[in-house]
């Protein structure tokens, strides 16, 4: 094996700038002096379930370390797991993930590879993208064999796994074999380097394990820190609506930057946009920085004129109290005489309908110049006509029946 240089040394450090682990300690490095001595890249692994159909900030924060080995000239292997996905990952869980039918897995996983693209280099010498479903449609001797590698006590080492047991609460079977599926993945690309959240420091390691049973060089991998959301403190999450998706339109990812609390700024700006966070001057005030936070989100995964087209609309619309001057029609569907306003905010803003109803019962949604009140869900068509829609402070639409 070659011996890392200062060069590797360095490099590995600033890949490594960020992480939680970089296990084991200088293997990243070595990973490195391996691949040069051999005259090819790294090859650096990322696995996403498509259990939901967008990418968010959360994401990103893995994506954007990956888009820093291709920078480096390294290749990105994207596993979308759409087999794996069929199981459901455990990891952070207190109970059985649901499972998603196959159409909407197939769905969410060509919607994931789209937005991934959003943030890495789609240059077919840098990035792969394959699914688990290639190799972990397996059959009955492989999946066997697979499973000899691991014990179940290994597994109920697992954090979660221990506290449910601990607790005399279920853990299914399929939840068990996860980790040895993604563990797999890494088998069958041949991963030299695996990245994932610090929720999954048990399952990159356990990769390890089984690719050390084929045969195989192990791992190196890194954990990268779990972003929080815009409430400041929750994790990013769809299910709990604190989330900025890397697709937002500009105005709605300004708008929704602009209320992540002044606390976690250095967060968002540490884990996204690391450059900014080490410019030197004196620091800005608060509210300026979050504009100037909001500005390099909106520029980074849109554009620069975007990001100025979308501040002036917050200025418009938030600051200064006004409708914006275009604002986009929405056609609605009309049964019994009345539109179900859930179902038509859940369609045109990307929530879902029991967030809609929340809204609606918070006093968040405004039709015309009248604030819904509580459970007014239902209105009739003629006094929907022709109205302005405002979901929260930033989301209108014009109403318009089908």
């Amino acid at each position: 094996m070659p011996n890392a240089t200062a060069a590797d040394v360095q490099l590995a450090s600033r890949l490594a700038r960020n992480a939680v682990d970089s296990l084991p300690e200088g293997a990243l490095a070595e990973k490195l002096a391996i691949a040069r001595s051999e005259a090819r890249p790294l090859r650096v692994k990322l696995g996403i379930d498509p259990t939901a159909p967008d990418i968010h900030l959360g994401h990103a924060v893995v994506l954007g370390k990956l888009r820093e080995f291709q920078e480096e000239g390294h290749r990105v292997v994207l596993i979308v797991g759409d087999f794996t996905a069929r199981v459901g990952d455990p990891s952070g869980r207190s109970a059985l993930r649901p499972i998603l039918s196959p159409a909407e897995i197939e769905a969410n996983a060509e919607t994931f590879k789209a937005q991934a693209l959003a943030i890495l280099d789609a240059d077919p010498q840098l990035l792969e993208v394959r699914r688990n479903s290639e190799w972990l449609d397996m059959g009955m001797a492989e999946l066997l064999a697979l499973l000899r590698e691991t014990t179940v006590a290994q597994l109920l080492e697992r954090d979660d796994f221990s506290k449910r047991f601990s607790a005399h609460e279920p853990i299914s079977l399929l939840e068990l074999l996860y980790p040895l599926l993604q563990g797999y993945d890494s088998v069958a690309v041949r991963a030299d380097v695996e990245l994932g959240g610090t929720d999954q420091k048990f399952n990159l390691l356990l990769g390890r394990d089984i690719q050390r049973a084929h045969g195989q060089p192990q791992q190196a991998i890194l954990t990268m820190p779990i972003l929080v959301g815009v409430d400041g403190h929750r994790k990013m999450s769809k299910s709990l609506g604190n989330q900025i998706g890397v697709t937002d339109a500009p105005e709605e990812m300004f708008g929704k930057t602009m209320r992540i609390p002044d606390e976690a700024m250095d967060e968002f700006y540490r884990l996204l946009l690391p450059s900014i966070a080490q410019g030197g001057g004196p620091a800005p005030a608060p509210m300026e920085r979050k504009r100037a936070l909001a500005r390099a989100l909106v520029s980074w995964l849109h554009s620069p004129a975007d990001a100025e087209t979308a501040e002036r609309h917050f200025d418009r619309v938030v600051v200064d109290k006004e409708a914006p001057e275009e604002i986009p029609e929405a056609r609605f569907g009309v049964q019994n005489g009345v539109l179900h306003l859930p179902t038509l905010i859940a369609e045109e803003f990307g929530v879902s309908r029991s967030e809609a109803r929340r809204l609606i019962d918070g006093g968040g949604v405004t039709l015309g110049d009248e604030p819904l009140g509580a459970g007014e869900h239902d209105v009739p068509a003629e006094r929907a006509e022709g109205q302005v829609l405002k979901v929260g402070r930033r989301r209108f639409r014009r109403l318009r029946a089908a």
